[in-house]
């Protein structure tokens, strides 16, 4: 049993008495995803390079879709290792338009494999992680509600355009702001969420 949270709209209570948004209060997959990964800070090279992939992947699409097909990708994707990625040939490019387990879609595919050589670029300047988190804002949105929540900021904006000029593909403004919030970047937890805060970043 659910219950809604008086006063705090899409904030549901689940049969264990914590708060979540709503679309994270039903689904397993996605209430797992939600308090053990979601908004926890990302600060190895890896992790960023998966999440700007999977995020470019769900353009157009559900996050549960990218979620449940997250094994898939990681297989065909070689853990998300930005140098083995980055050698993908033309015939890896086909073999995953016939792999499916993921998101066959030829231009994010591509796309992928064009970032894994840009992530390797940025070594020679810093790295992928510190690059990504140098767009942080001075301070993080106070959402009450799910219409609180904004879809891109001023800084995702700058990041999108940032990670455009070195070589980076699907990552616009409002995916590099679900990229911001999924890596602990900004905290848009829901401030009745028991996950408000969670990620050692931002108060609560």
């Amino acid at each position: 049993m659910t219950t809604l949270v008086p006063g705090s709209a899409g904030v549901i209570v689940g049969e264990d008495g914590l708060a979540r948004p709503a679309w994270a209060a039903t689904d397993p997959l996605m209430r797992n995803y939600y308090d053990q990964e979601w908004g926890l800070p990302v600060t190895d090279e890896q992790g960023m390079y998966e999440r700007i992939c999977l995020e470019g992947f769900q353009a157009g699409l559900s996050w549960a879709t990218i979620l449940r097909k997250r094994p898939a990708f990681r297989s065909a994707f070689a853990g998300f290792d930005p140098e083995a990625v980055a050698l993908f040939s033309n015939a890896d490019v086909e073999r995953l338009m016939q792999d499916p387990g993921i998101i066959r879609n030829r231009l994010k595919i591509l796309a992928a494999v064009k970032n894994a050589q840009a992530t390797l670029e940025l070594r020679n300047d810093g790295g992928l992680v510190d690059f990504v988190w140098g767009f942080r804002p001075a301070s993080t949105p106070q959402p009450r509600r799910p219409a609180d929540i904004p879809t891109q900021s001023a800084e995702s904006v700058a990041l999108s355009q940032a990670l455009r000029k070195r070589g980076f593909s699907f990552v616009g403004p409002t995916t590099m702001f679900a990229l911001m919030e999924a890596v602990g970047i900004v905290d848009t937890h829901l401030l009745a969420s028991h996950r408000r805060g969670s990620s050692g970043i931002w108060p609560g």
